[in-house]
Formats: structure tokens, sequence, C-alpha cells
């Protein structure tokens, strides 16, 4: 099985407005939806609370490991298995990545999420396809609020 999505997307819009969209904690949680308590700083840990609709009970933990200006964003982030019982911050962590490269229309937004095989069993399945589905719903969102926010 596959452990890992890639989803790619053209944004009509300069690799600096969609790092600015990525990289600032506050713009970020504005097409995430989110509400992150703090900006994002390589080897912190992010938290806050998700206001998507329908997820507003489930909280956001992540590490960020790596951010390099108009190239890279990449963060460590804990699947939430509510039916565990058990406390997000023990449960198992994926890896995603928002690499941004120039194209004809202005970037090319690279979204990569590995580490699936990490999950229990009766998480992966469900975890990529949520996941799956939660990108392309996040690069409509990113790509709507680039275009809106110039």
């Amino acid at each position: 099985m596959a452990d890992q999505i890639v989803k790619e997307v053209e944004l009509d819009a300069p690799i600096s407005r969609v790092w600015r969209a990525l990289s600032d904690h506050e713009e970020f949680g504005q097409w995430f939806r989110v509400r992150l308590d703090g900006p994002f700083v390589p080897g912190a840990i992010s938290t806050g609370q998700m206001t998507y609709p329908g997820y507003e009970h489930m909280p956001w933990l992540a590490t960020i490991e790596r951010m390099e200006p108009e190239r890279l964003l990449s963060f460590k982030w804990h699947d939430f298995d509510e039916e565990s019982g058990v406390d997000i911050a023990e449960q198992p962590t994926t890896h995603v990545e928002f690499r941004l490269e120039p194209s004809a229309n202005g970037t090319l937004l690279i979204i990569t999420e590995t580490g699936f095989d990490a999950l229990p069993d009766h998480r992966r399945i469900a975890a990529m396809r949520s996941n799956t589905e939660g990108w392309n719903i996040q690069a409509e969102n990113l790509a709507s609020h680039v275009a809106v926010t110039g």
C-alpha cells in the first residue's frame, strides 16, 4: 500500500504570495480553517483548534520542521484518533511538506504527506482517504485565498 499522498496545484499567484499564505500562521489559519496559538517556528510545537465546519472539536498539534522561504514548509502533525481515548500528543505523526516551484501561471505547489505506515492498522486506510479528500479541499481553499487576498 502506498505510504503517501501527493497533491499538485497550480496557483495563479507569485511564489512570494503563496509563501506568505503558508508561513504566516494567521493567514494559514484563514484558509486551512484552524485557529493557531502562535507563529510557525522551525523546531517549535504549533498548537491550536480546528475551525473547519464539523471538525471544531479537533485539536491541532504539529512540530514545525523546516521553513525555507519561498521554497519549503514542512511539519509533522499528529493523527487525531478521537475514539482511541489517547491524548493527541501521544498519537503517531505523519509528515507534511509544501514545496513551491515557479510555473508559467505563478506557482506550482506540491503538497506531500507521508508516514501513514506509522499509524495503527485500523486508522491507516481511513486516514489516507480522509486526508486525500482534505488536501483536495485545502488546495482549493488556498487557491481561493491567494487569488482574493492578492
